[in-house]
């Protein structure tokens, strides 16, 4: 087996916590294989997200807050799962200051079509 095809086997959030708080941006670039990415993101006060072209999907790792997406809005907690599909808008307005979450980017760009439930 390509030894790149088993790395990294797991990322631990305290870790990427830490590798995220030696960065002036919200977010750290964890892991990247075809046309997925994992990050960790943890904005400042403020969430400035624009549209991304990708899905996107968010595991909330921790901290609380409400979640908007196009105008729909939703409560949110540690262990949630958020899905924003391709070029929606969406920000996290509302959170706590522990507030961290995973960022799962994955497929095209321009999203899957008529893949959401």
């Amino acid at each position: 087996m390509r030894a790149e095809l088993d790395k990294p086997l797991r990322i631990a959030l305290q870790d990427a916590g830490e590798h995220l708080d030696r960065v002036p941006e919200a977010f750290i670039a964890l892991f990247s294989r075809g046309d997925l990415s994992v990050e960790l993101f943890a904005p400042h006060e403020v969430d400035t997200q624009q549209p991304h072209e990708q899905d996107e999907i968010y595991i909330i790792a921790a901290g609380a807050g409400v979640f908007r997406r196009g105008t729909d809005r939703v409560p949110f907690g540690p262990g949630d799962f958020l899905f924003v599909a391709a070029g929606v808008s969406h920000a996290f307005e509302t959170f706590t200051n522990d507030f961290k979450t995973w960022v799962i980017f994955f497929g095209p760009k321009g999203g899957y079509e008529g893949s959401e439930r």
